[in-house]
């Protein structure tokens, strides 16, 4: 009787232990940093196509920690930690994606505005240049015509509006991105979850069927 409260006593430290060191494992969600800002358009498609590629390795390198999970003893504890490692990744690679893209639609609107600019410069000097030019006697006395008026400085009026309004929704668009995505990276990681837990359910009730199998065969089998 004392030998067997003994076993109980040093099952139990160990047991108490085991789960302290489980806890230890679980690492601190790393703080995420916004990504630097993006300067030509060249590198936004690197940092695009870069995303996509780490976004695929991020999902293979998660798919690998789940099946060395499966063999560890604290099954539920590993799991979960893999599920924040890939979660803070997938986060920082979308950071990255929302970035570059902001810079590639301001660079077309700033491209658009500079052609606009560009234009006007023209028109004013052709302006200027036949304005310049003596004027031939009138065959007829007519009223002088007014100058045609030019549409261009409306149309970059109205394009600098919308670009303003634009940037000033940019920051509330990223936050509802964000979320989008927050959402469902949620809503996949419970139909993973759900798909794990009816494939161990699965699992456990076949190999229950063949223990019982294994007990009939047994018993069936004559005695030696």
């Amino acid at each position: 009787m004392i030998r067997a409260q003994r076993m109980l006593r040093h099952g139990g430290a160990f047991l108490v232990a085991a789960l302290l060191a489980a806890c230890g494992t679980q690492r601190p969600a790393a703080v995420s940093t916004p990504p630097a800002p993006t300067t030509s358009v060249a590198q936004a498609n690197t940092r695009l196509a870069d995303v996509a590629a780490e976004r695929a390795a991020i999902e293979a390198r998660h798919a690998e920690r789940e099946i060395v999970c499966y063999e560890k003893f604290f099954v539920n504890n590993c799991l979960e930690e893999a599920k924040e490692r890939r979660r803070s990744a997938l986060a920082a690679q979308r950071a990255i994606e929302i970035e570059a893209e902001y810079f590639l639609r301001k660079n077309k609107v700033d491209e658009r505005d500079k052609a606009m600019a560009e234009a006007e410069a023209r028109f004013q000097a052709e302006e200027a240049a036949a304005a310049a030019q003596p004027a031939a006697p009138p065959k007829t006395i007519s009223p002088v015509p007014s100058p045609r008026p030019s549409s261009v400085p409306g149309r970059i009026a109205k394009r600098n509006a919308r670009a303003a309004q634009e940037a000033a929704a940019e920051p509330a668009n990223a936050a509802a991105r964000a979320a989008n995505a927050a959402a469902f990276e949620e809503r996949r990681r419970k139909s993973e979850e759900r798909q794990r837990e009816v494939a161990q359910r699965k699992a456990e009730r076949a190999a229950k069927r063949a223990a019982q199998q294994a007990e009939k065969d047994k018993a069936a089998a004559p005695a030696r």
